[in-house]
């Protein structure tokens, strides 16, 4: 759209993975796969965890918002993805493009907020086990939950605002296979140092802190298995804290190089969002919950019932 000597864009070019039709057709059967996968063993951790009432504790109550917030995440940028892979024109609108960022904000800034909580609450497991139920009762648990939330839809809310109060007035192609921030700040033509300020503030005031929150908390925990004098029991706790110093360390990793360094257009960046908007959640479900004893025994309880007649 031009108005006056202004020429205003009103859509984007998401440029994607490949321009090769043979490529695309195979990525597009890849990411198929791996988003029904997604879908389907996060929606089965949602149905084992409300099914099983011995799952009715506070880490699996995490666990569950987990699962639904990496289905819902996956479901946010895969489908766009699919549908580019097959689809001559690429394009995205304004509109869409910009809730797209919103969304990945939000899941991101909630799924680390919950990664922190699902650390400290480890840490009361372990650290101070007699003190545990009355530190995590149902109220810390629904509060923590409800703060995490509450603080990924603020940062997502308050970077969109900020982001849609510039002006676009081309190139319209973005070096990506989804809406983010960082490449579509390189499109704005209105100075947008404002949204830069906010999302750099973003990453260093949310993304370290949780981060602090998380080492602190495995710090502790580790500190605390090193005077175990079960061999069994200091095997058990180092187990989980490296299955899930792995999530968080690809999480993490991807996530702040992704949004703290200039876009660039470049493989890398498509690597590091691939990581955590897609490896993330189809990892989670298999190192925090499927590989857990109490969670196996879950499904098999859950397989074995018998259907009853009503």
């Amino acid at each position: 759209m031009e108005i006056g000597n202004t020429t205003t864009v009103t859509a984007f070019v998401l440029l994607g993975l490949s321009n090769n039709p043979r490529v695309q057709v195979v990525l597009f059967v890849l990411f198929l796969v791996i988003y029904l996968l997604i879908l389907m063993e996060n929606l089965l951790m949602l149905l084992v965890i409300r099914a099983d009432s011995h799952l009715h504790t506070p880490m699996y109550f995490f666990l569950s918002h987990l699962s639904f917030l990496d289905a819902f995440y996956s479901s946010v940028i895969v489908p766009k993805l699919l549908e580019n892979l097959l689809s001559k024109w690429k394009t995205i609108s304004l509109p869409e493009c910009f809730t797209q960022i919103s969304l990945v904000i939000f899941s991101g800034a909630t799924e680390a907020c919950l990664l922190a909580v699902m650390a400290y609450d480890r840490f009361q497991a372990v650290c101070h086990p007699l003190l545990y139920v009355v530190a995590m009762d149902r109220k810390v648990c629904a509060g923590l939950v409800g703060a995490s939330w509450v603080i990924g839809m603020g940062t997502g809310l308050v970077n969109t605002l900020l982001l849609a109060q510039q002006h676009f007035c081309g190139p319209s192609l973005i070096h990506s296979f989804v809406c983010e921030l960082p490449p579509v700040l390189l499109l704005a033509c209105s100075d947008s140092y404002i949204s830069i300020a906010s999302i750099l503030t973003t990453m260093v005031i949310l993304g370290i802190g949780t981060l602090a929150l998380l080492l602190g908390s495995y710090t502790r925990i580790i500190r605390t298995a090193l005077r175990i004098n079960s061999a069994e029991g200091r095997s058990k706790i180092f187990s989980t804290c490296s299955s899930h110093a792995l999530v968080v360390t690809i999480f993490y990793g991807s996530g702040v190089v992704r949004y703290m360094t200039p876009a660039s257009g470049s493989v890398l960046e498509q690597v590091l969002t691939m990581q955590y908007s897609v490896v993330t959640p189809l990892l989670n479900p298999l190192i925090y919950s499927l590989k857990n004893q109490d969670v196996k025994a879950a499904v098999r309880r859950l397989l074995a019932r018998k259907p009853r007649l009503t």
